[in-house]
């Protein structure tokens, strides 16, 4: 089967942007020539699961092949009706029945790229089987955080842990699956 990955930052403090949907925090870390294993792990998927307001962040900052590079597809979880896009589909169904359907076809991983709430609505169904997370050295205090309360509990198994020289950790864990 399929299995769903989270490849994501965080501050120390838990936080993936800070509010306003500002994540110039991230510039912390920018180092010419590293990118933390992300081009290997992309090369791993073929789709994309992202909310809204993250998609439309990176496709303002980065641009939308950033995401379509015309070899995945893409499903924006949204609340308004839009018109899709290439291979972007935005979808304002059941993100469970979303999973089960993608999962149901050949192919390769399935990369969620946030945001919280697209990320906790997975965890509250138990879909996520891989946890990529780089923490970011600062405090940030407030914004939007990465693990909502009223979650049931996941335990994880670690599978790497690796430090950079910019002060970024990443961890990496599997879900036990266990409930």
């Amino acid at each position: 089967m399929r299995k769903i990955s989270l490849f994501i930052a965080m501050s120390l403090d838990g936080y993936i942007a800070k509010p306003n949907d500002d994540l110039t925090f991230l510039n912390l870390v920018e180092k010419d020539g590293e990118d933390y294993g992300y081009a290997e792990f992309t090369n791993s998927i073929d789709t994309i699961i992202i909310g809204r307001r993250t998609y439309d962040y990176v496709v303002k900052t980065i641009g939308p092949s950033h995401y379509d590079n015309g070899q995945r597809d893409i499903y924006v979880i949204t609340r308004t009706n839009r018109k899709d896009l290439g291979r972007t589909t935005f979808y304002s169904g059941s993100i469970p029945e979303l999973v089960n359907k993608i999962r149901s076809r050949e192919g390769k991983s399935i990369y969620c790229d946030g945001g919280a709430e697209i990320i906790n609505e997975l965890l509250m169904s138990n879909l996520i089987d891989e946890y990529i997370i780089s923490v970011i050295p600062i405090l940030l205090g407030e914004g939007i955080r990465l693990f909502k309360d009223g979650r049931p509990e996941n335990v994880l198994e670690l599978i790497d842990a690796k430090t950079y020289e910019t002060g970024l950790t990443q961890l990496h864990y599997k879900n036990k699956k266990v409930s």
